[in-house]
């Protein structure tokens, strides 16, 4: 039935994908379900998704990771907020963000989009922007050249791997404490 909270983790579905600095979104929301003690996520709504609560006496959560492709993430969220019945600041859409410099984590409601075709794809889908986000920084290369850009988000992490993990881990930590604490 219904939850207090929808937690969304983009990323794109696939082996080719796994691991890519677009997927950090994914990782994260998986990470939360986990350390929540929610059950194997099932397909529905055109993605994975769980729910249960946190802790005892805590807020219902549903964590959708959406198996369509990025752009595309709207058609899986939609559905799921509609029938789950989630105020849209409930919604918590966890992303990589090149704007950010790797390591960084930074939570907000709503806010611009800033060519993320993900965050777009969520806008469209929700029929408004005014959802929250964990922004999880994943940094940029130094051009604005489009295909440059895009390797790199689509790219895997050149940083090593336990400092991707710790980035995994404290953006967890944000979204726990924003859906935690509300």
């Amino acid at each position: 039935g219904r939850v207090d909270w929808l937690v969304v983790g983009l990323g794109n579905p696939g082996a080719r994908y796994a691991r890519t600095r677009h997927n950090i979104g994914f990782e994260v929301a998986a990470l939360a379900a986990e350390r929540w003690g929610l059950s194997k996520a099932k397909k529905r709504w055109a993605g994975l998704y769980t729910d249960g609560r946190i802790g005892p006496g805590g807020p219902r959560v549903g964590v959708l990771l959406p198996q369509t492709f990025m752009n595309d993430s709207g058609k899986s969220i939609s559905p799921a907020r509609g029938e789950l019945g989630v105020e849209l600041d409930r919604v918590v859409v966890v992303h990589d963000e090149i704007d950010l410099p790797f390591g960084r984590v930074e939570a907000r409601l709503g806010g611009g989009l800033a060519g993320h075709n993900g965050l777009k794809a969520v806008k469209a889908g929700l029929g408004s922007a005014d959802f929250r986000r964990v922004r999880v920084g994943v940094g940029r290369p130094d051009t604005t050249d489009p295909e440059i850009v895009s390797a790199h988000v689509l790219g895997r992490f050149s940083e090593p791997q336990d400092e991707v993990r710790e980035l995994v881990e404290r953006a967890a930590d944000e979204l726990d404490r924003l859906v935690g604490n509300l």
